[in-house]
């Protein structure tokens, strides 16, 4: 019976033998298949490093996967990345890889470098009168509308046309007595005195001019002189060339002096009134020129100058009212439309607008068309110019170097620094080293640079998110840690965890949307 458990128990112990050695070798067929490059014989390149120089395997985007040997990233399966432990002799902000790395990293960089930038600025509006354009026509006398020539909005009336005609008591008694002042000035003989003489003139003189103040015109005394007897009705003849934009009386309608009669616009000059961010007005400057395209007129571009920047900002939408000067001859643009505009601003070293046409030049504050060589009065109000360097433009003595830039994908923002990745010429192996900069203001896809960086270097233009990861791994200063420290060993779900990774999310949109 002994004998035949020894039997049996032999058996078992076999039979478990023969199975952990199946395991064993369907594992290992089971990895070899599912990683080709880890077949026998091969060597990934990273692994031929000297034993003095092991490789760490690690994922781009959670950094705290460290592996001895390649394959998939354990949280989002990407293909890990490998980083060399130790690379001899290298700064505390600095890191080395190998060509391979790199290849996979898809690392690429630009040059920093001096040229002249320029910042477009996007803006939309819409067209409007001009306000210096509109004029109120008004009854100057009380009386009663017996008859209106233009009876609807929107009809086109030119300098001189009549309007209205009016009945006014007033009026006739104004006639009546313009009629006896020249009665009057008839009768006056040679051998009248002197003082009679210059009595009656006067008197003519005054009956004529309360009439203009009236509203007559020179022609209408004239007939009412010639004619002898008052006009029962006195007709009101328009001002201006423009639009009816508004007709506020209807006939039989009796009105009183200032009675608005009409409304009218002259169209030949219109406003673009258009909202500038608060970020943008830095590049925006008075005098400059505005392209716009209307809605009405897709890939039709039209031109003004800004001739007003509010001194206002609105707090609810932080914007900025701008108004543009715009000339219409052809009647195109009509109030109300909308626009799309560019301010393209051509950026010096020293951060201002660089225009070449003002530099140097006298600019009127009320109207922009206004640019000369030399002080002087505005040809259109009158008033004094002034300096375009006191508008915010580059003087003509200023040299105009162009600003040392680097394209806005290199830089790693945080909110209180900013943090680029530079190439090291000098070195065998690939190696970059991280730099905190002082940044300038950004000017379309680029930013200014004002310290930290020379002309000519190679700055990390794509996969310096990666990079500053890798320096976390091996715990030196990096863009989230200032001052290094080591790196979480393990996937932690604890909130230090999901804190740090919020605030490297945060930062990633923030430049992606820079």
């Amino acid at each position: 019976m002994d004998e035949n458990n020894k039997k049996v128990s032999g058996k078992l112990l076999t039979l478990i033998f023969v199975a952990i050695i199946a395991f064993l070798f369907g594992y290992l067929l089971r990895y070899y298949s599912g990683h080709p490059s880890a077949g026998i014989g091969y060597e990934h390149p990273a692994q031929q490093a000297s034993a003095s120089q092991p490789t760490i395997w690690t994922c781009s985007m959670h950094p705290q996967i460290r592996q001895p040997k390649p394959g998939k990233c354990p949280i989002c399966f990407m293909d890990l990345i490998p980083v060399a432990a130790t690379e001899g002799q290298v700064g505390a902000r600095q890191i080395v890889f190998s060509e391979d790395a790199l290849k996979l990293m898809e690392v690429e960089t630009s040059p920093v470098e001096r040229k002249f930038v320029t910042a477009e600025i996007r803006m939309v509006g819409k067209v409007d009168y001009d306000e210096s354009r509109v004029k109120e026509i008004a009854a100057w006398v009380p009386g009663r509308i017996d008859r209106l020539y233009v009876d609807f909005t929107g009809i086109t009336v030119n300098k001189g046309d009549h309007l209205v005609e009016l009945y006014s008591p007033q009026l006739i008694s104004a006639q009546a007595e313009l009629l006896q002042s020249v009665k009057a000035a008839g009768s006056i003989g040679p051998e009248s005195p002197d003082l009679i003489k210059t009595t009656t003139s006067a008197m003519l003189q005054a009956a004529r001019e309360k009439l203009h103040l009236l509203g007559l015109t020179d022609r209408q005394i004239s007939e009412i002189e010639t004619s002898g007897k008052p006009a029962s009705h006195i007709t009101i003849y328009s001002p201006m060339s423009g639009i009816v934009i508004q007709k506020n009386a209807t006939e039989g309608m009796y009105v009183d002096t200032g009675t608005s009669i009409y409304t009218m616009a002259d169209l030949s000059k219109l406003w673009v009134k258009l909202d500038a961010y608060e970020s943008d007005m830095m590049w925006i400057r008075y005098g400059q020129e505005v392209e716009f395209t209307p809605e009405a007129y897709p890939g039709e571009a039209f031109k003004g100058k800004i001739s007003f920047i509010s001194p206002m900002l609105n707090s609810m939408t932080r914007t900025v009212k701008l108004r543009v000067n715009v000339s219409n001859p052809d009647g195109r643009l009509k109030p109300e439309m909308f626009v799309r505009a560019v301010v393209r601003t051509k950026v010096a070293a020293s951060g201002m607008v660089m225009d070449p046409d003002m530099a140097g030049k006298w600019i009127c504050p009320m109207h922009p068309d206004i640019v000369k060589d030399a002080r002087g009065p505005c040809d259109i109000c009158g008033m004094d110019l002034v300096t375009t360097e006191s508008l915010g433009y580059v003087t003509a003595e200023e040299p105009n170097e162009a600003p040392l830039v680097i394209p806005a994908s290199a830089s790693l923002i945080t909110g209180k620094r900013a943090v680029v990745y530079v190439r090291l010429a000098d070195r065998e192996k690939p190696t970059f080293e991280g730099r905190e900069i002082v940044l300038g203001p950004r000017t379309g896809d680029y930013y200014l640079v004002k310290e930290g960086l020379a002309e000519g270097e190679m700055v990390v233009t794509k996969g310096n998110f990666k990079i500053d990861s890798a320096l976390q791994i091996q715990a030196k200063p990096s863009m989230m840690s200032p001052e290094g420290g080591a790196a979480p060993m393990g996937h932690q779900h604890g909130a230090g965890q999901m804190k740090q990774e919020m605030e490297r999310s945060n930062v990633e949109s923030k430049n992606h949307k820079h």
